[in-house]
């Protein structure tokens, strides 16, 4: 993907860190950043919290939030962010929560939707999205989307 080489260069010439903490994605958004070469220079951790359990214990997701909004909610999304940033201390925080599928989904929160979160700059974005295909096809989707916030975020700062 050549979104992820464009995010390291934006990350190089920024010298900013990032982290990640991924639900839906299972860990597709670090493993494209370790596919660049040099990357360690500015990719420390990154962390699958699929569980609740995890989300609550890794990265500070209040049960509040859990148990009123769920764990497929924008503001669950942002609470990973801003929890993975307190872990990590990372410039940049991208999360991603939702449902791939096939099953899971409900009528209020279909199969393909996905929140993706970025902390950056004490801010943070969340964007909802609605993806179709098959899990797979689900999940890489999320994976190129988040790769997208992550380069709108770093042109901000």
């Amino acid at each position: 993907m050549d979104i992820v080489f464009e995010v390291v260069d934006e990350l190089k010439k920024k010298n900013l860190k990032i982290s990640t903490a991924e639900s839906c994605t299972g860990g597709l958004i670090a493993s494209s950043i370790v596919d660049v070469p040099g990357v360690s220079a500015f990719f420390d951790e990154g962390y699958v919290t699929y569980s609740n359990e995890s989300k609550n214990k890794n990265l500070f997701v209040d049960w509040e939030i859990l148990n009123t909004y769920g764990a497929v909610s924008k503001e669950c999304a942002e609470a990973m962010a801003e929890g993975l940033h307190k872990r990590t201390g990372a410039d940049i925080c991208i999360c991603s929560t939702g449902i791939a599928g096939p099953d899971g989904g409900s009528k209020e929160k279909p199969v393909g939707t996905v929140f993706l979160s970025c902390y950056y700059d004490g801010k943070c974005r969340v964007i909802e999205n609605h993806f179709t295909g098959n899990r797979s096809e689900v999940r890489s989707a999320s994976t190129i989307k988040a790769f997208s916030l992550v380069l709108e975020c770093l042109k901000k700062l």
